[in-house]
């Protein structure tokens, strides 16, 4: 506010009236002259005072003379203000003053205007002109002299106008560039107040808002997303380069944000990205490989113990048919029981290890969730009540058989928390159009301290001999390998178990709308063209990634992009679900599930193995019906 008021002051001492406009056509400044040379009430000299009152206040005061149609007249001044042009003019005023008007856009919108009372120069030319004859030779020389060096400044302010249009063009494309990128750049001073912004804060954290020039950056992101960032923020104010990942937690967004020292105005450049999607990727991935890990380590442990299980149950079979003393009998069922349960176990370690991969399908969750209940519900007594509930109402890409089993697992678990009665909900939510959150709650005494620290750790159990401590440990591996997320805790009545899932919804589109159909096999691509026309669409094609760009960038009515994975050039057909954000692009491929290939793709959008027909091709697409 100090630093405010100074140059306010400053700004008072000019003997020229000034005002500065911003892109809203809102006063952001202005000088004591302006006010007094335009008679100006004080609500007009306040900071957000409108400039079409401004336009009003002067038609009424006379300023521009009769004015026969006012409205007219003050939506032109504002539709010339907002397409702003550099200029400088010389006007009579209505009470007989001279003066002259230059006015200059900024580059963060808006404009500055200065005014020049020349009313006294005026006079002097005039007075020039009719005593010039009493001039002395020597006094027209010079005149002469200035009059040609005026001439030539003349020219260099010409010049130096087309430099200042060719800049504000410049700016101007720069900034559209910047506006259309898939990121928040942005500009803080030493302060921490934003200088510039692509206006691109909303897109990458949702909630927050798109004008923030002025804001102090604590203001644009919320106390907890500033919390996060400060320190990486002062660190680059003090002239170190930082560049760290966060969750937002009001978004539920992943975030990535560089921060770039700006060592000539002690500030800081930013640039933000979302990367949930790469995220939920990465973590798919790196589940698959730990698993793939696992089941080198374990496979050929388990091939040793199961022969030995097996040498074992041969020969207390063998023991329990020989005539052996009566108390022998307990000691030899108790090993074949335990053996037994040991091929159990390496059955369950086998199912973990062996190579699984999320296959994501269109799935109505609702649906889903009804025939989970058919399923599930014989296997609890009577005492024991299972409710579900989805407030989801379009399909979501998720793998019904994984997380089928994922939820029979949990509900099972809470059936045995409950004990002789109680109640299991099991409810399926959005969570910032990002995750999708299956909550299984029940009304048992809940996770004790040490289950809390350690259920999902393997075979780690509370149901004494009768668990195998794997049951956990196979629903967290099944959200990892999707990208999600498995948390426990406690509520009042119970024990909850969240399984978070990345959100991705699942096609659904009119018929008739233009598809873009990426594919380099021609016989391929004439067979699925086919299928799509009888789907009622129109299709246009290309064969690489970077003839698609290009004609997605040059037909704007193409409503989705239907890729192969492997497609002509170097460039997979994954890179197009980035390349061309906004616009839906779903992947085919006859890659198998365990192709890393398959498996990124799978993490970024809806895939479609092939082969395929056209009623698989209609239900990918969510069509109502099946044509064929």
């Amino acid at each position: 506010m100090h630093t405010e008021a100074l140059i306010q002051a400053g700004l008072n001492l000019i003997g020229q009236a000034l005002s500065i406009y911003d892109s809203d056509l809102r006063l952001a400044a202005c000088n004591r002259r302006f006010a007094e040379m335009f008679d100006l009430p004080r609500s007009l000299t306040l900071p957000g005072a409108h400039f079409e009152d401004t336009v009003r206040h002067l038609i009424a005061q006379g300023e521009y003379g009769e004015v026969a149609d006012v409205e007219t007249f003050v939506r032109t001044r504002v539709e010339q203000a907002r397409a702003f042009e550099p200029h400088y003019m010389e006007r009579t005023r209505a009470n007989g003053r001279m003066i002259s008007v230059e006015g200059a856009p900024l580059p963060q919108g808006g404009w500055v205007t200065v005014y020049t009372d020349i009313t006294a120069v005026k006079s002097q030319e005039q007075l020039l002109r009719t005593r010039s004859e009493l001039l002395s030779e020597e006094v027209l020389a010079r005149s002469e002299e200035l009059a040609a060096t005026n001439r030539k400044l003349a020219a260099t302010v010409l010049a130096l106008e087309e430099a200042q249009r060719e800049l504000t063009e410049m700016e101007a494309r720069t900034r559209l560039t910047t506006e259309m990128m898939p990121a928040h750049i942005a500009h803080v001073d030493s302060a921490g107040c934003y200088t510039f912004s692509n206006r691109r804060l909303s897109n990458v954290m949702p909630g927050r808002p798109s004008q923030i020039v002025g804001l102090h950056i604590s203001e644009a992101l919320g106390r907890d997303a500033y919390a996060r960032v400060l320190p990486h923020l002062q660190m680059a104010l003090s002239g170190t380069p930082s560049t760290f990942e966060f969750t937002d937690i009001h978004s539920s967004r992943r975030i990535r944000v560089a921060f770039t020292p700006d060592e000539t105005e002690n500030g800081v450049y930013i640039l933000s990205m979302d990367v949930t999607e790469e995220t939920q990727a990465r973590a798919a991935l790196q589940q698959t490989r730990r698993r793939e890990m696992a089941a080198q380590l374990t496979s050929g442990l388990a091939h040793d113990f199961s022969n030995l299980l097996t040498i074992i149950l041969g020969m207390q079979s063998k023991m329990a048919a020989m005539d052996l003393p009566t108390d022998a009998d307990p000691l030899i069922t108790a090993t074949l029981q335990a053996a037994r349960r040991g091929g159990d176990l390496l059955n369950r370690i086998a199912d973990i290890t062996a190579h699984r991969a999320w296959r994501p399908e269109p799935l109505d969750v609702a649906v889903f969730l009804a025939d989970l209940h058919t399923l599930a519900a014989p296997s609890l007594p009577d005492s024991i009540a299972l409710s579900m509930h989805a407030s989801i109402t379009r399909r979501a890409l998720l793998d019904a058989g994984q997380l089928q089993d994922s939820l029979l697992n949990l509900i099972l678990n809470a059936r045995d928390a409950c004990g002789q009665s109680g109640t299991i909900r099991l409810s399926a939510t959005e969570t910032q159009d990002t995750w999708i959150d299956f909550n299984v709650e029940d009304t048992g005494p809940g996770f004790s301290p040490d289950a809390l620290k350690h259920a999902l750790d393997p075979f780690f159990t509370t149901k004494g001999d009768g668990g195998s401590g794997l049951g956990l440990s196979m629903v967290y591996d099944t959200a990892k390998l999707a990208g999600g997320q498995l948390r426990i805790g406690n509520t009042a009545t119970g024990a909850r178990v969240t399984l978070r899932l990345p959100l991705r919804h699942a096609a659904r589109h009119l018929k008739s709308e233009l598809v873009l159909l990426v594919e380099d096999s021609a016989d391929l691509r004439t067979t699925i063209r086919e299928m799509l026309t009888g789907l009622g669409h129109s299709v246009i094609e290309a064969v690489s990634v970077d003839e698609a760009r290009a004609l997605a960038q040059g037909v704007p009515d193409i409503a989705f992009v239907l890729s192969d994975i492997s497609v002509e050039g170097p460039a997979l057909g994954t890179e197009l679900v980035d390349a061309l954000p906004g616009k839906p692009v779903y992947l085919m491929t006859s890659l198998p599930a365990s192709d890393p290939r398959h498996a990124e793709a799978a993490a970024k959008t809806a895939v479609l193995p092939k082969p395929f027909s056209r009623a698989d091709l209609a239900a990918f697409l969510g069509h109502e019906e099946d044509p064929a």
